[in-house]
Protein backbone atom coordinates (compact mmCIF):
# COMPACT_ATOMS: atom_id res chain seq x y z
CA UNK A 1 0.00 0.00 0.00
CA UNK A 2 1.32 3.00 -0.69
CA UNK A 3 2.96 5.71 1.78
CA UNK A 4 3.53 8.96 1.64
CA UNK A 5 5.81 11.49 4.19
CA UNK A 6 5.83 14.79 4.29
CA UNK A 7 8.67 16.84 5.14
CA UNK A 8 10.60 20.50 4.94
CA UNK A 9 7.76 22.03 7.54
CA UNK A 10 7.67 22.46 11.32
CA UNK A 11 4.48 19.97 12.06
CA UNK A 12 1.60 20.95 14.76
CA UNK A 13 -0.49 17.63 15.44
CA UNK A 14 -3.02 19.85 17.86
CA UNK A 15 -1.63 19.46 20.92
CA UNK A 16 2.54 19.80 19.83
CA UNK A 17 4.86 21.00 17.41
CA UNK A 18 7.48 18.65 15.48
CA UNK A 19 10.84 19.87 14.44
CA UNK A 20 12.64 17.93 11.61
CA UNK A 21 10.02 15.44 11.21
CA UNK A 22 8.15 13.85 8.35
CA UNK A 23 4.33 13.42 8.70
CA UNK A 24 3.40 9.84 6.86
CA UNK A 25 -0.09 9.00 5.19
CA UNK A 26 -1.11 5.64 4.06
CA UNK A 27 -4.42 5.09 2.55
CA UNK A 28 -6.09 8.31 3.34
CA UNK A 29 -4.99 8.67 7.35
CA UNK A 30 -2.40 9.39 9.53
CA UNK A 31 -0.18 6.64 10.09
CA UNK A 32 2.33 8.45 12.53
CA UNK A 33 4.48 11.36 12.46
CA UNK A 34 8.25 10.69 12.97
CA UNK A 35 12.09 11.63 12.71
CA UNK A 36 12.33 12.84 9.25
CA UNK A 37 15.22 10.69 9.36
CA UNK A 38 13.34 7.74 9.93
CA UNK A 39 10.56 8.16 7.37
CA UNK A 40 10.06 5.14 5.61
CA UNK A 41 12.18 4.14 2.92
CA UNK A 42 9.07 2.87 0.79
CA UNK A 43 7.13 6.01 1.53
CA UNK A 44 6.74 8.70 -1.71
CA UNK A 45 8.64 11.64 -0.11
CA UNK A 46 6.99 15.36 -0.87
CA UNK A 47 9.77 18.05 0.29
CA UNK A 48 7.33 20.63 1.35
CA UNK A 49 9.01 24.18 1.24
CA UNK A 50 9.25 25.42 4.77
CA UNK A 51 6.07 26.50 6.54
CA UNK A 52 4.24 24.55 8.47
CA UNK A 53 1.45 21.23 8.38
CA UNK A 54 -1.29 22.09 10.59
CA UNK A 55 -4.83 19.94 11.16
CA UNK A 56 -7.42 20.77 8.71
CA UNK A 57 -9.49 23.44 9.60
CA UNK A 58 -13.32 22.81 10.30
CA UNK A 59 -16.44 25.35 10.05
CA UNK A 60 -19.50 24.87 11.34
CA UNK A 61 -21.42 27.02 10.16
CA UNK A 62 -21.30 27.99 6.69
CA UNK A 63 -24.60 29.75 4.71
CA UNK A 64 -22.39 29.90 1.27
CA UNK A 65 -19.54 30.22 -0.96
CA UNK A 66 -18.09 30.46 -4.64
CA UNK A 67 -21.35 32.61 -5.13
CA UNK A 68 -23.66 30.32 -4.18
CA UNK A 69 -26.20 30.74 -1.10
CA UNK A 70 -27.18 27.35 0.15
CA UNK A 71 -30.82 28.82 0.99
CA UNK A 72 -30.92 30.03 -2.86
CA UNK A 73 -29.63 27.03 -4.10
CA UNK A 74 -29.98 23.78 -1.59
CA UNK A 75 -28.70 21.47 -3.99
CA UNK A 76 -26.13 18.48 -4.62
CA UNK A 77 -23.90 21.10 -7.00
CA UNK A 78 -24.11 23.95 -4.42
CA UNK A 79 -22.83 21.48 -1.72
CA UNK A 80 -19.99 20.82 -3.75
CA UNK A 81 -19.77 24.41 -5.02
CA UNK A 82 -19.65 25.87 -1.30
CA UNK A 83 -16.94 23.14 0.03
CA UNK A 84 -14.56 24.17 -2.73
CA UNK A 85 -14.79 27.74 -2.68
CA UNK A 86 -13.59 26.90 1.30
CA UNK A 87 -10.91 24.78 0.50
CA UNK A 88 -8.71 27.75 -0.28
CA UNK A 89 -8.83 29.58 2.79
CA UNK A 90 -8.12 26.04 4.60
CA UNK A 91 -11.28 24.56 6.00
CA UNK A 92 -11.47 20.54 4.80
CA UNK A 93 -14.65 19.65 6.40
CA UNK A 94 -17.82 22.31 7.01
CA UNK A 95 -21.05 22.30 7.69
CA UNK A 96 -23.15 23.87 5.07
CA UNK A 97 -25.94 25.37 7.04
CA UNK A 98 -29.69 26.33 6.38
CA UNK A 99 -31.25 29.69 7.67
CA UNK A 100 -34.70 29.74 8.17
CA UNK A 101 -36.73 29.08 5.89
CA UNK A 102 -39.95 27.17 4.21
CA UNK A 103 -40.54 23.43 5.01
CA UNK A 104 -39.83 22.53 1.26
CA UNK A 105 -36.72 24.39 0.94
CA UNK A 106 -35.54 22.49 4.08
CA UNK A 107 -36.67 19.72 2.78
CA UNK A 108 -34.80 20.18 -0.09
CA UNK A 109 -31.79 20.92 1.81
CA UNK A 110 -31.60 17.79 3.39
CA UNK A 111 -32.25 15.71 0.29
CA UNK A 112 -29.07 17.62 -0.59
CA UNK A 113 -27.19 16.47 2.13
CA UNK A 114 -28.31 13.11 1.91
CA UNK A 115 -26.77 13.22 -1.32
CA UNK A 116 -23.42 14.85 -1.02
CA UNK A 117 -22.98 12.34 1.40
CA UNK A 118 -23.74 9.87 -0.38
CA UNK A 119 -21.10 11.02 -3.05
CA UNK A 120 -18.60 11.57 -0.67
CA UNK A 121 -18.13 15.01 -1.53
CA UNK A 122 -14.81 16.60 -0.63
CA UNK A 123 -15.31 18.81 2.62
CA UNK A 124 -19.04 17.45 3.45
CA UNK A 125 -19.62 17.24 7.36
CA UNK A 126 -23.11 17.03 7.38
CA UNK A 127 -25.46 20.20 7.75
CA UNK A 128 -27.11 22.69 10.09
CA UNK A 129 -30.00 23.77 10.19
CA UNK A 130 -30.07 27.27 11.80
CA UNK A 131 -33.80 28.24 12.30
CA UNK A 132 -36.56 28.35 11.60
CA UNK A 133 -37.13 27.77 15.41
CA UNK A 134 -35.90 30.74 17.03
CA UNK A 135 -37.24 34.24 19.03
CA UNK A 136 -38.61 36.96 17.02
CA UNK A 137 -36.70 39.14 19.72
CA UNK A 138 -33.55 37.87 18.52
CA UNK A 139 -34.23 37.51 14.75
CA UNK A 140 -31.21 38.98 13.50
CA UNK A 141 -30.60 38.54 9.45
CA UNK A 142 -33.72 35.89 9.50
CA UNK A 143 -36.86 36.36 8.20
CA UNK A 144 -39.21 36.81 10.45
CA UNK A 145 -42.08 35.95 9.08
CA UNK A 146 -40.94 32.28 8.78
CA UNK A 147 -40.04 31.86 12.23
CA UNK A 148 -42.51 29.52 14.17
CA UNK A 149 -42.34 27.11 17.02
CA UNK A 150 -41.23 23.27 16.12
CA UNK A 151 -44.27 21.07 15.91
CA UNK A 152 -44.64 17.52 15.88
CA UNK A 153 -43.61 17.23 12.29
CA UNK A 154 -40.52 19.33 12.41
CA UNK A 155 -38.82 17.42 14.82
CA UNK A 156 -40.13 14.31 12.85
CA UNK A 157 -38.38 15.57 9.96
CA UNK A 158 -35.23 16.47 11.91
CA UNK A 159 -34.97 12.85 13.50
CA UNK A 160 -35.42 11.02 9.91
CA UNK A 161 -32.83 13.39 8.63
CA UNK A 162 -30.38 12.22 10.88
CA UNK A 163 -30.62 8.46 10.18
CA UNK A 164 -29.57 9.80 6.73
CA UNK A 165 -26.21 11.91 7.46
CA UNK A 166 -23.09 11.79 8.66
CA UNK A 167 -23.52 14.88 10.87
CA UNK A 168 -26.07 17.20 11.77
CA UNK A 169 -26.62 20.48 14.09
CA UNK A 170 -29.64 22.39 14.56
CA UNK A 171 -29.78 25.88 16.08
CA UNK A 172 -33.18 26.64 18.08
CA UNK A 173 -34.44 29.03 20.60
CA UNK A 174 -34.54 27.99 24.04
CA UNK A 175 -37.72 29.69 24.22
CA UNK A 176 -39.99 28.29 21.13
CA UNK A 177 -38.31 24.64 21.27
CA UNK A 178 -39.40 22.02 24.47
CA UNK A 179 -36.87 20.63 26.73
CA UNK A 180 -38.58 17.11 25.79
CA UNK A 181 -37.91 18.48 21.76
CA UNK A 182 -34.47 18.76 22.45
CA UNK A 183 -33.82 15.51 24.50
CA UNK A 184 -35.19 13.99 21.38
CA UNK A 185 -33.40 15.71 19.26
CA UNK A 186 -29.91 14.99 21.36
CA UNK A 187 -31.16 10.85 21.86
CA UNK A 188 -30.69 10.73 18.50
CA UNK A 189 -26.77 12.16 17.90
CA UNK A 190 -28.71 15.30 16.81
CA UNK A 191 -26.14 18.37 18.46
CA UNK A 192 -28.41 20.69 19.66
CA UNK A 193 -27.02 24.88 19.56
CA UNK A 194 -28.88 27.19 21.35
CA UNK A 195 -28.43 30.54 19.40
CA UNK A 196 -31.23 33.21 18.66
CA UNK A 197 -32.78 33.44 21.96
CA UNK A 198 -33.88 36.12 23.94
CA UNK A 199 -34.08 33.25 26.74
CA UNK A 200 -33.07 33.71 30.66
CA UNK A 201 -30.17 32.17 32.18
CA UNK A 202 -32.69 29.50 33.81
CA UNK A 203 -34.60 28.46 30.65
CA UNK A 204 -30.89 28.46 28.85
CA UNK A 205 -29.31 26.00 31.79
CA UNK A 206 -32.91 23.69 31.22
CA UNK A 207 -32.11 23.53 27.76
CA UNK A 208 -28.49 22.77 28.45
CA UNK A 209 -29.72 20.09 31.06
CA UNK A 210 -31.87 18.61 28.37
CA UNK A 211 -29.26 17.88 25.95
CA UNK A 212 -28.18 21.15 23.97
CA UNK A 213 -24.53 21.12 23.96
CA UNK A 214 -23.69 24.15 21.86
CA UNK A 215 -24.37 27.75 21.42
CA UNK A 216 -24.34 29.88 18.15
CA UNK A 217 -22.16 32.67 17.03
CA UNK A 218 -21.80 33.52 21.04
CA UNK A 219 -22.87 37.18 21.97
CA UNK A 220 -24.17 37.54 18.40
CA UNK A 221 -28.42 37.13 17.91
CA UNK A 222 -29.19 36.05 22.31
CA UNK A 223 -29.36 38.00 25.59
CA UNK A 224 -26.60 39.39 27.05
CA UNK A 225 -25.15 38.55 30.19
CA UNK A 226 -26.98 41.15 32.92
CA UNK A 227 -26.15 42.40 36.49
CA UNK A 228 -29.16 40.52 37.13
CA UNK A 229 -30.14 38.17 34.41
CA UNK A 230 -27.35 36.36 33.12
CA UNK A 231 -29.03 35.44 29.98
CA UNK A 232 -27.85 33.10 27.03
CA UNK A 233 -24.01 34.91 27.50
CA UNK A 234 -23.84 34.27 31.01
CA UNK A 235 -25.35 30.34 30.87
CA UNK A 236 -22.82 29.81 27.95
CA UNK A 237 -19.84 30.84 29.59
CA UNK A 238 -20.77 28.94 32.95
CA UNK A 239 -21.83 25.92 32.04
CA UNK A 240 -18.62 23.89 31.96
CA UNK A 241 -19.57 21.50 29.07
CA UNK A 242 -20.84 24.06 26.43
CA UNK A 243 -19.45 24.83 23.69
CA UNK A 244 -19.80 28.30 21.59
CA UNK A 245 -18.98 29.57 17.98
CA UNK A 246 -17.38 32.78 17.42
CA UNK A 247 -17.38 35.49 14.57
CA UNK A 248 -13.80 36.57 15.18
CA UNK A 249 -14.01 39.43 12.86
CA UNK A 250 -13.71 42.38 14.92
CA UNK A 251 -17.06 43.17 13.89
CA UNK A 252 -19.67 41.00 15.59
CA UNK A 253 -17.51 41.11 18.59
CA UNK A 254 -15.92 43.99 20.31
CA UNK A 255 -11.95 42.22 21.12
CA UNK A 256 -12.31 43.26 24.62
CA UNK A 257 -15.93 40.86 24.97
CA UNK A 258 -13.39 37.89 23.11
CA UNK A 259 -10.29 38.42 25.53
CA UNK A 260 -13.01 38.27 28.48
CA UNK A 261 -14.67 35.42 27.14
CA UNK A 262 -11.78 33.34 26.86
CA UNK A 263 -10.97 34.03 30.28
CA UNK A 264 -14.16 33.16 31.80
CA UNK A 265 -14.72 29.62 29.39
CA UNK A 266 -13.12 27.02 31.11
CA UNK A 267 -13.38 23.26 29.52
CA UNK A 268 -14.37 20.82 28.73
CA UNK A 269 -16.78 22.81 26.55
CA UNK A 270 -14.63 24.83 24.58
CA UNK A 271 -15.00 28.31 22.19
CA UNK A 272 -14.36 27.70 18.60
CA UNK A 273 -13.98 29.77 15.21
CA UNK A 274 -16.97 29.79 12.79
CA UNK A 275 -16.84 31.80 9.90
CA UNK A 276 -20.77 32.54 9.22
CA UNK A 277 -19.76 33.10 5.57
CA UNK A 278 -22.49 33.84 2.61
CA UNK A 279 -22.24 33.30 -0.76
CA UNK A 280 -19.10 35.70 -1.24
CA UNK A 281 -16.56 33.87 0.15
CA UNK A 282 -13.93 33.13 -2.68
CA UNK A 283 -15.32 35.60 -5.23
CA UNK A 284 -15.48 39.43 -5.49
CA UNK A 285 -19.43 39.79 -5.70
CA UNK A 286 -20.72 42.84 -3.66
CA UNK A 287 -24.11 42.19 -3.39
CA UNK A 288 -26.18 39.02 -2.79
CA UNK A 289 -29.67 37.84 -1.63
CA UNK A 290 -31.41 36.34 1.15
CA UNK A 291 -35.47 35.56 1.19
CA UNK A 292 -35.74 38.44 -1.29
CA UNK A 293 -33.36 40.65 0.37
CA UNK A 294 -30.67 42.36 -0.78
CA UNK A 295 -27.62 41.68 1.31
CA UNK A 296 -24.42 44.38 0.64
CA UNK A 297 -20.54 43.57 0.76
CA UNK A 298 -18.70 46.63 2.11
CA UNK A 299 -15.93 47.42 4.76
CA UNK A 300 -15.45 44.07 5.92
CA UNK A 301 -19.30 43.22 6.85
CA UNK A 302 -22.27 42.60 5.34
CA UNK A 303 -25.48 44.09 5.52
CA UNK A 304 -29.15 44.45 4.80
CA UNK A 305 -30.59 47.95 4.00
CA UNK A 306 -30.91 48.74 7.26
CA UNK A 307 -27.77 47.87 8.82
CA UNK A 308 -28.48 44.32 10.35
CA UNK A 309 -25.40 42.40 9.89
CA UNK A 310 -26.28 39.03 7.87
CA UNK A 311 -23.55 36.55 7.97
CA UNK A 312 -19.96 37.28 7.57
CA UNK A 313 -17.63 38.72 5.08
CA UNK A 314 -15.01 36.20 6.84
CA UNK A 315 -12.82 32.72 5.90
CA UNK A 316 -11.48 31.05 8.31
CA UNK A 317 -7.71 31.22 7.73
CA UNK A 318 -8.32 35.31 8.38
CA UNK A 319 -10.39 34.27 11.36
CA UNK A 320 -7.18 32.65 12.76
CA UNK A 321 -4.89 35.79 11.79
CA UNK A 322 -7.66 37.76 13.78
CA UNK A 323 -7.07 35.80 16.58
CA UNK A 324 -3.21 35.52 16.69
CA UNK A 325 -2.22 39.19 15.59
CA UNK A 326 -5.42 41.08 17.19
CA UNK A 327 -6.40 39.06 20.17
CA UNK A 328 -2.68 38.06 21.04
CA UNK A 329 -3.43 34.31 21.33
CA UNK A 330 -0.59 31.93 21.01
CA UNK A 331 -0.88 30.56 17.11
CA UNK A 332 -0.96 26.76 18.53
CA UNK A 333 -4.16 27.86 20.67
CA UNK A 334 -5.80 29.64 17.70
CA UNK A 335 -5.40 26.19 15.55
CA UNK A 336 -6.84 24.19 17.80
CA UNK A 337 -9.82 26.94 17.92
CA UNK A 338 -10.04 25.94 14.35
CA UNK A 339 -9.65 22.77 14.21
CA UNK A 340 -10.13 20.50 17.18
CA UNK A 341 -12.43 22.45 19.42
CA UNK A 342 -14.93 22.35 16.49
CA UNK A 343 -14.23 18.76 16.37
CA UNK A 344 -14.48 18.25 19.61
CA UNK A 345 -17.56 20.45 19.99
CA UNK A 346 -19.39 17.71 17.40
CA UNK A 347 -17.58 14.65 18.67
CA UNK A 348 -15.72 13.65 15.76
CA UNK A 349 -12.54 14.88 16.82
CA UNK A 350 -11.13 10.81 16.44
CA UNK A 351 -10.92 11.75 13.15
CA UNK A 352 -10.92 14.91 12.28
CA UNK A 353 -9.11 18.19 13.96
CA UNK A 354 -6.07 16.58 14.97
CA UNK A 355 -3.04 14.81 13.01
CA UNK A 356 -2.96 11.49 15.05
CA UNK A 357 -2.82 7.91 14.17
CA UNK A 358 -5.25 6.62 12.33
CA UNK A 359 -7.10 10.46 12.01
CA UNK A 360 -7.78 11.56 8.31
CA UNK A 361 -4.50 12.73 6.68
CA UNK A 362 -6.83 16.10 5.69
CA UNK A 363 -4.07 19.02 6.67
CA UNK A 364 -3.22 22.37 5.39
CA UNK A 365 0.41 23.71 4.40
CA UNK A 366 0.72 27.18 5.87
CA UNK A 367 3.57 29.80 5.43
CA UNK A 368 4.98 31.40 8.00
CA UNK A 369 2.96 34.72 6.98
CA UNK A 370 -0.08 32.39 8.06
CA UNK A 371 -1.07 32.39 4.00
CA UNK A 372 -2.45 28.84 2.84
CA UNK A 373 0.00 27.35 0.27
CA UNK A 374 -1.74 23.82 -0.42
CA UNK A 375 -4.34 21.65 1.38
CA UNK A 376 -4.86 17.91 1.19
CA UNK A 377 -8.39 16.15 2.35
CA UNK A 378 -8.07 12.31 3.13
CA UNK A 379 -4.56 12.37 1.90
CA UNK A 380 -6.00 13.70 -1.61
CA UNK A 381 -4.21 17.14 -2.48
CA UNK A 382 -6.91 19.71 -3.65
CA UNK A 383 -6.15 22.18 -6.42
CA UNK A 384 -6.68 25.35 -4.88
CA UNK A 385 -8.05 28.50 -8.07
CA UNK A 386 -6.45 31.10 -6.10
CA UNK A 387 -3.30 29.55 -5.18
CA UNK A 388 -1.54 29.46 -8.98
CA UNK A 389 1.47 31.36 -7.56
CA UNK A 390 2.34 28.85 -4.38
CA UNK A 391 5.59 26.48 -5.13
CA UNK A 392 4.62 23.02 -5.64
CA UNK A 393 6.46 20.92 -2.62
CA UNK A 394 8.66 18.41 -4.90
CA UNK A 395 8.01 14.96 -4.71
CA UNK A 396 10.76 12.16 -4.91
CA UNK A 397 9.04 8.54 -5.52
CA UNK A 398 9.80 5.84 -2.95
CA UNK A 399 12.51 3.41 -2.78
CA UNK A 400 13.01 0.42 -1.30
Amino acid sequence: MTRTAYLGARIFDGESWHEDSALVVEAGRVAGIVPAASAPSDATRVEVPGGMLVPGFIDLQVNGGGGVLFNNDPSLDAIRTICAAHHQFGTVALLPTLITDTVEVNERAIAAGIAAAREHVPGFLGLHLEGPHLALARKGTHDGALIRPMDDADLARILAARKTLPNLLVTVAAETVTPEQIAALSAAGIIVSIGHSDAGHAQTSAAFAAGATMATHLFNAMSQLGNREPGVVGAVLGHEAVHAGLIADGIHVHPASIEVALRAKRGPGRIFLVTDAMSQTGTDIKTLTLNGRTITRADGALRLADGTLAGADLDMIDAIRFMHAKIGLPLDEVLRMASLYPAEAMGISESLGALRESAAASFVHLSESLDVEAVWIDGKKKYLERMGNNPTPSVTPATS
